[in-house]
């Protein structure tokens, strides 16, 4: 049979093949099997992507419906089916389908994944038993938390070294370059014996061990100078890199004069600092406040009082205030429609010119609290008494009212140019400056604003009260207080849009910009809104304490950043751009918490007490929503309202209060009262302020115009000094330091005058170790009230025992028979008898023979 022939493929067989492999490589339709996390040991866990749409469905977005608190939400195995069913393919669930049918349970348990620690921001649980252990594990208390710290899991376990393949990175020529070789042929020898002796017999024969020492014979060796050879000298490589050395001549005299540098201090004047200088210490020559100057608005046609003082940061002489009408509330009302005429002003005033201010600031209604930017000092925040907070921007103006001598040295003061020499028409017409933006009024303060804060260029925070850190390097957050019993904390940054609708819509608006006003804030006028606002509330009932003054942690910072803005102005005029003029949107999202964080602060209120609580927000377990933490401690100890609530610029954990007719000195951390509380002064205290220069003096101002002058060395029951200032009350006390020889303080009174002060030497210039003498004395006192706490706590067990004891004897009186009452009776009234005879015996009324009838004794 002959062998078959392969048959020739035609065209149309290559097309039907063709066909065939086509169909082969489509896709089978099975359900593929979820990617899980098994290879990193956890097989019960699916990460999948939800989209924002998807979260707002199933109700589990983040920051909102999931926290770091809780990050896990429980979703019905139906609603997942029925959005499968729904959206098909477009689900974000439908790579895990399989999963969701296949799942024995009712519920899936959802976990948000915010470090992305499996790669997604979402991941399921696909087993009952892995949903149970992750529950339980959440629960589990803080204090099995802190012991599981401790547990041996943590001890480290030795794992033997595995061997693994040697990767070449180029070492191996280096080490081969370094290598000897030999360069000439080694010469071969061969050593062989005669050929007459190959074969010999060979005779063997006893030795006598006796012959031979210790019954060893040795072949000892011997030097053969035929072969005595000497090495040449010769590098041998043994690192990669070879041995590197550090060789000098000549510089020992000058490491020891570096070393001496770095030990000591070679300029020190040990002579000068033997003993404390000199002074005439209880002269009132050189104790008491000297006037320097005095400024006073003389063309205002309505009589005004000083609510706010703050000198100017880097500029020698220039000191603003702000001046509110001296009206009450019912004549404020009664005189609106005239006030609305007068514009309310911060004024600037120079030592220059001591009748016209340089600069003068509009604001919609009275300002009664302002400070500097401490990241620019043209950015001037400032709170009125409509409860709208207002900000200003003087860059454009600062050149009129400074004069920096180009090529100076850091020593050099700013200097002042008077506006009468800059302009001839100055003096007729005055510069007022118009503010950039003013807070939204419906969703701001609704009473007048008693403090304002900067928050420092360290930090910011989120609406939560969350602390993270500030890349920007500019301080862009504000925290306010007022009357209507709330805290508000204020981003100046533009907020991010939410919709592209808003935007559209705020592209198709023109908004006319006047010339005079800067744009720096305009994204902020009358929109402001405060990124988070806080509630002291008093306790079980529905009102709330009414802040005034606010003291937070990083306070004591902005005493020492003269030096840095100095720096800060001199790089934006040499020709950066201000960091105000381009603020990005809103927060980062990058930005890295801080954990270590204080978020606790002291407050002082209209009723004279002091509260120390925190900013954070917590959700309310009934109705998630987000509610202000009970307050931490709260203490009565004024006994009017607390105007005065500040950090020491020496020790930032203590604290000085002034309200009512008395001062307290706090320490952070200790919770059972004041280091030191004064008695009632005979008039009230108005104002108050550190010494910037000595740990241990402040300043007090009372309502007679007296300031009373507080040394801790020297007294601490009673002020040191008082000096009259002024015949009305004092509003307001502001020290600053030009230079260590000149130091001044601000005191401004009821009617509108500023008094300038110079500070004598003993009360600027520290006595030797002042700081640790006054830290010293406050370590005491906190001993002295730990002390006093411990013997309150024995008074109190002391007095219930004697309480137990009274009722005891009570309990026992009661169960007494009238049988033994009489009997003890009678031996009582006994010994009675017993000791008046033995009396009259030792009087010699009676004899001792003599027996004494009960009558006679009557």
């Amino acid at each position: 049979m002959a062998p078959k022939t392969p048959r020739a493929k035609s065209p149309s067989g290559k097309k039907k093949l063709r066909g065939k492999r086509r169909k082969q490589v489509l896709p089978v339709h099975e359900e593929e099997e979820p990617i899980n996390m098994e290879g990193v040991g956890h097989p019960e866990i699916y990460p999948l992507v939800l989209t924002t749409k998807t979260q707002e469905i199933f109700n589990c977005r983040i920051d909102e419906d999931v926290t770091d608190e809780t990050p896990y939400k429980l979703i019905k195995k139906e609603d997942i089916l029925e959005d499968l069913h729904n959206r098909a393919a477009i689900s974000d669930f439908h790579p895990l389908r399989k999963l969701v049918r296949d799942y024995p349970g009712n519920e899936i348990l959802l976990v948000y994944d915010k470090d992305f620690k499996y790669g997604l921001n979402f991941y399921l649980i696909g087993t009952e038993e892995g949903k149970e252990n992750y529950l339980n594990l959440s629960e589990v208390p803080e204090e099995q938390e802190e012991f599981k710290e401790l547990a041996p899991e943590d001890l480290y376990v030795y794992k033997p070294p595995v061997s693994k393949p040697w990767v070449s990175l180029g070492s191996e020529k280096e080490i081969e370059d370094e290598s000897v070789k030999e360069s000439t042929k080694q010469i071969t020898y061969m050593i062989s014996r005669k050929r007459r002796g190959f074969g010999a017999p060979i005779i063997f024969s006893d030795q006598n061990a006796s012959s031979v020492k210790d019954s060893y014979i040795e072949c000892t060796a011997y030097p053969d100078k035929n072969f005595t050879l000497t090495q040449l000298e010769k590098d041998v490589g043994m690192q990669v890199v070879p041995h590197v050395k550090d060789i000098s001549t000549q510089t020992r005299c000058v490491e020891i004069a570096l070393q001496q540098n770095e030990i000591t201090n070679t300029f020190f004047d040990d002579w000068k600092h033997l003993a404390e200088e000199e002074g005439t210490f209880g002269d009132k020559t050189d104790t008491h406040l000297k006037e320097y100057q005095s400024f006073t608005d003389l063309h205002s046609p309505m009589e005004k009082t000083i609510t706010c003082v703050s000198w100017h940061p880097t500029i020698y002489g220039l000191i603003a205030v702000s001046v509110a009408v001296r009206l009450s509330f019912e004549n404020r009302v009664q005189f609106s429609g005239k006030l609305l005429l007068q514009p309310s002003l911060i004024l600037f005033w120079s030592f220059s010119d001591p009748i016209h201010p340089q600069l003068m600031l509009e604001s919609p209604d009275d300002i009664f609290c302002f400070q500097f930017c401490p990241s620019d000092p043209n950015i001037i925040a400032g709170g009125c008494i409509n409860g709208q907070v207002v900000m200003w921007d003087i860059t454009s103006h600062a050149d009129r009212i400074e004069n920096i001598k180009a090529g100076g040295s850091r020593s050099k003061k700013v200097t002042l140019k008077p506006m009468f020499l800059l302009e001839p028409d100055s003096n007729k017409e005055a510069m007022y400056i118009r503010h950039c933006a003013v807070s939204s009024i419906e969703n701001g303060h609704k009473k007048v604003i008693t403090d304002i804060h900067w928050l420092s260029d360290t930090f910011e925070i989120n609406r939560l009260g969350s602390v993270y850190e500030n890349r920007s390097g500019i301080s862009c957050q504000l925290v306010t207080c007022s009357a209507d019993c709330t805290i508000c904390f204020w981003d100046i940054r533009p907020q991010k849009s939410l919709t592209p609708q808003q935007t559209e819509k705020k592209k198709e608006e023109t908004i006319e910009i006047p010339f005079d006003v800067p744009s720096t804030f305009l994204h902020l006028d009358l929109s402001w809104k405060p990124l988070t606002k806080l509630r002291l509330s008093k306790g079980e009932t529905s009102l709330d304490h009414c802040p005034t003054k606010i003291s937070l942690n990083e306070d004591h910072l902005l005493y020492k950043t003269q030096d840095k803005m100095l720096i800060q102005t001199k790089a934006v005029k040499a020709g950066e751009m201000n960091p105000y003029h381009n603020l990005e949107a809103g927060m980062a999202n990058y930005l890295k918490p801080i954990d270590e964080f204080c978020t606790k602060f002291f407050v002082g209120t209209e009723e004279g007490e002091v509260i120390y609580t925190d900013w954070k927000m917590e959700r309310d377990p009934e109705t998630g929503r987000l509610m202000t933490k009970k307050p931490v401690n709260l203490y009565t100890v004024h006994d009017g309202a607390v105007h005065t609530v500040q950090r020491s610029p020496f020790y930032n954990d203590i604290i000085l209060t002034i309200g009512g007719w008395n001062v307290a000195i706090w320490k952070e951390g200790v919770m059972t009262g004041p280091l030191l509380q004064s008695c009632c002064a005979p008039k009230r205290y108005t104002s108050g302020h550190w010494s910037l220069t000595r740990p241990g003096v402040f300043y007090i101002g009372r309502e007679d115009g007296y300031i009373d002058i507080w040394d801790l060395l020297e007294k601490t029951h009673e002020p040191a000094l008082s000096q009259n200032i002024c015949i009305t009350m004092i509003t307001y006390i502001k020290p600053w330091t030009f230079s260590a020889k000149q130091q001044f303080i601000a005191i401004a009174d009821y009617y509108g005058t500023l008094h300038i002060l110079e500070i004598p030497w003993t009360l600027s210039h520290p006595s030797t170790n002042e700081v640790s003498s006054v830290n010293y004395y406050f370590e005491r006192e906190v001993k002295h009230l730990e002390y006093v706490e411990q013997r309150r706590s024995i008074r109190e067990q002391e007095k219930k025992e004697m309480e137990l004891e009274m009722e005891k004897k009570k309990v026992k009186t009661y169960h007494k028979s009238k049988e033994v009452i009489e009997a003890e009776l009678k031996s009582d009234y006994e010994s009675y008898l017993e000791l008046e005879k033995s009396i009259l015996i030792s009087l010699g009324l009676i004899k001792v023979t003599e027996k004494v009838s009960y009558m006679d004794l009557m």
